[in-house]
């Protein structure tokens, strides 16, 4: 049975990093009704709200989409998990918890592809507006905003090696990578507060909804969009075993994030007249650029085997586990706390690059990949990615049914210059690695191994041992060019009354995780709603 809702004068689909942003800023006015819409559940699962549950809550259905990648021809026909938050906050509920902006050229460049009012100094306010920052405020940073940030709450001589490492090097010790530079070496922000993970459902959602004008439903699945004479008008969703219809006389405002947003507009209609018509979707307004655009952060795990003990040895111990626990449970401080790593470079592939174009994430631990139990040997993990690949993929509807999941294909490491950065990467994780502060700790190269030499083998190494960081971003580019989406207001290109904002507008990836990016393009979202 279909039911009707009543009106409201926004609606936002996804409860997400952006989406909590976008509903809390927009509802702040009380003549605004806003409706949200989430097909996830409410964030009452203990392990999101622990930092280190991120274990427990990735790969898990209750919590996340458990999306798979069609096989990669770059990465030997491997398929990988990409896992995306399916519960209130989004993945801010299930990533690591690192807090980086990228690059102020990052933006400047957006701005140069035609997207005027997206450059570093225009976005720089939005950042700071959201953050309430540990350390105070000052140029680069806020305090009293509703995103907590701060500082580890977890150090390990280990990681002490490795910035001292990484100096040794020729790598400048940076204490704040989100301040006047980026370049060089230090311990990451994150987005936590006395021990617990902050997500936007926490900072953004939570003090809104004690707002009578923001209506909140969970485990709504969004369907498809309506539209009258090109004005998107209503949305249909699916609660239960019922399907209804909301209908919103402002705007409707897509925060659905870098797969759903464009699944939701292919299946409503808009995209690639071929690729609508082949699976019966009736074509409302052709935007082939929608799905196409798309960017993600690889990395290449690099494991050494230590004489120093590791995190590794606390977590695979019975009796020391359980000191953990109660370490956690009386202080907030200890493993329990980690974030996905501690130590952060930014640096360059090569002396020929003009500015860092990669990334290392140092973690005082290993495993065979992310989310799994820890190795049962000493060792450090060290993840090195490309800032900014060349590489493009796609997400593409393979039914009209929206509850079918989409193609994906991200193409990782099918432009030859990212190859050549996988395996300068991989030389750089190598010349850390025999620094003197940690070339006596180390034993081994575990993964990928020393049998990897000649810049063939290593790159043979990238595509057997890479995995996503979980940065997919661009399927609905902002811009002005045959491929854009959006325009600089995040406008839906010849639809009106409809608006992305999400990760999936960025034109090209930021240098560096992009939760903090996604925030801060919700941010600027409301503020252009709200301004007219």
């Amino acid at each position: 049975m279909k039911t009707v809702d009543e009106q409201h004068d926004f609606i936002v689909v996804g409860a997400g990093s952006a989406g909590c942003v976008v509903a809390s800023r927009l509802c702040e006015n009380p003549s605004h009704r806003v409706l949200l819409l989430e097909a996830g559940t409410r964030d009452w699962n203990p392990w999101i709200h622990i930092p280190v549950g991120y274990f427990k809550t990735m790969h898990n259905p209750a919590t996340d989409w458990c999306y798979m990648t069609e096989p990669v021809p770059g990465l030997g026909g491997r398929q990988l998990q990409w896992p995306r938050g399916k519960v209130l906050g989004g993945s801010s509920s299930l990533n690591g918890l690192l807090y980086v902006r990228g690059q102020a050229e990052d933006y400047d460049r957006w701005a140069e592809l035609g997207n005027d009012g997206w450059g570093y100094d225009a976005i720089l306010p939005y950042f700071r507006k959201s953050e309430d920052q540990e350390r105070g405020e000052d140029r680069f940073h806020g305090t009293g905003g509703p995103q907590k940030v701060s500082d580890l709450r977890l150090r390990r001589p280990i990681a002490e090696r490795f910035i001292q490492a990484a100096v040794e090097s020729g790598i400048p010790l940076n204490n704040d990578c989100n301040g006047a530079t980026q370049e060089g070496v230090g311990y990451f922000q994150q987005s936590a507060y006395k021990g617990f993970r902050w997500s936007t459902a926490k900072g953004f959602l939570r003090p809104a909804l004690k707002r009578p004008n923001l209506k909140l439903v969970t485990k709504a699945h969004v369907c498809r969009i309506n539209f009258r004479d090109r004005q998107a008008v209503s949305i249909e969703y699916r609660h239960g075993d019922r399907m209804h219809t909301a209908r919103a006389s402002a705007e409707i405002v897509l925060c659905a994030g870098a797969i759903n947003s464009p699944q939701l507009l292919q299946c409503s209609g808009l995209g690639n007249p071929v690729l609508l018509e082949s699976v019966g979707v009736p074509v409302v307004h052709e935007l082939p650029g929608i799905g196409r655009n798309l960017q993600d952060h690889l990395q290449i795990r690099l494991v050494f085997k230590t004489r120093d003990r590791t995190l590794n040895d606390e977590l695979n111990h019975v009796l020391k586990r359980t000191m953990v626990g109660i370490q956690y449970l009386l202080t907030r401080t200890g493993p329990l706390t980690l974030a996905a790593s501690q130590v952060a470079v930014f640096t360059r592939s090569s002396p020929e690059v003009s500015r860092p174009d990669i990334q290392f994430h140092m973690q005082p631990l290993s495993a065979g990949r992310p989310g799994e139990n820890t190795h049962r040997f000493s060792a450090f993990t060290s993840s090195v990615c490309q800032l900014r690949p060349w590489s493009r993929g796609e997400i593409n509807i393979r039914s009209k049914d929206p509850l079918i999941y989409p193609e994906i294909q991200p193409n990782y490491l099918s432009d030859p210059r990212d190859c050549e950065v996988a395996i300068n990467g991989i030389k750089v994780a190598r010349r850390i690695s025999s620094a003197p502060s940690l070339r006596d700790s180390i034993t081994d190269e575990f993964v990928p191994g020393g049998q990897y030499q000649s810049d063939a083998e290593l790159l043979q190494a990238a595509r057997e041992h890479s995995q996503t960081i979980y940065h997919p971003v661009g399927t609905c580019k902002m811009g002005n060019d045959p491929l854009s989406v959006v325009d600089s207001e995040l406008k839906v290109h010849g639809i009106g009354g409809l608006r992305v904002a999400d990760a999936s507008i960025m034109p090209e990836i930021v240098s560096g995780n992009t939760n903090a990016p996604t925030i801060m393009i919700g941010e600027k979202a409301a503020d252009m709603i709200l301004s007219g």
